[in-house]
């Protein structure tokens, strides 16, 4: 897309107020993270655990996990660093089917969710926010399994629904790549990049970027 496309695509979302402020319109997905990217030769040793405040831990490998209740979502991402990116497809697992079939059981105590990822990572979360309908634990994007650099295979994916403003649209590092696991607390636990001085809320309406302006 051309210089004046991407323009008038970007006024277009912003008139629709789906523009957060301080953002700009990307057709690229550009890759940020802090370290490595992981190498999978295959994932036969790839587990996904579920821990923390619930009723029974739970452990899938990735044949199991695939076997989970899928999810298709169409979602707009916006990145801390003021790029967004709209009309997303993603495919994977909802937090909240997991826990509507049973598959999951939280007990009343949780409050907030730490997302445990490849290398020690971890990022949180308000449990309403992995709870809603922008949250999924996301292994497809495009109708393709996830790049590496993007997370491959498994990823925390914190969007937006079109034309919908809501406090769970955050930014989308508080959805984690290389996921691991899912813990379910009573505390809140700033993770690596809110331990960095970025906001521990990440409202992206009310552009909560870093801790001194959340």
């Amino acid at each position: 897309m051309g210089f004046f496309l991407r323009k008038q695509r970007e006024e277009e979302v912003k008139m629709a107020g789906r523009l957060p402020p301080g953002q700009a319109l990307t057709q690229k997905f550009p890759v940020l993270h802090y370290g490595a990217v992981p190498t999978y030769n295959n994932l036969n040793n790839w587990n996904f655990r579920v821990f923390g405040l619930v009723e029974e831990e739970r452990l899938w490998n990735w044949e199991q996990f695939n076997q989970l209740p899928r999810t298709s979502a169409t979602l707009d991402i916006h990145c801390v660093t003021g790029w967004s990116k709209f009309d997303c497809p993603w495919e994977g697992v909802s937090v909240k089917s997991l826990i509507d079939a049973g598959l999951i059981k939280i007990k009343p105590e949780a409050k907030y969710v730490i997302q445990h990822c490849e290398f020690g990572y971890t990022t949180n979360t308000p449990l309403e926010a992995v709870l809603a309908d922008n949250f999924l634990l996301a292994t497809h994007f495009e109708g393709k399994p996830l790049d590496p650099e993007h997370g491959y295979p498994l990823r925390g994916l914190m969007g937006a629904v079109a034309g919908r403003k809501d406090n769970n649209d955050l930014y989308l590092w508080k959805g984690g790549k290389w996921l691991r696991g899912l813990e379910f607390s009573a505390q809140d636990r700033p993770g690596f990049w809110e331990l960095a001085g970025y906001s521990n809320t990440a409202n992206v309406w009310r552009e909560e970027r870093y801790w001194h302006n959340r």
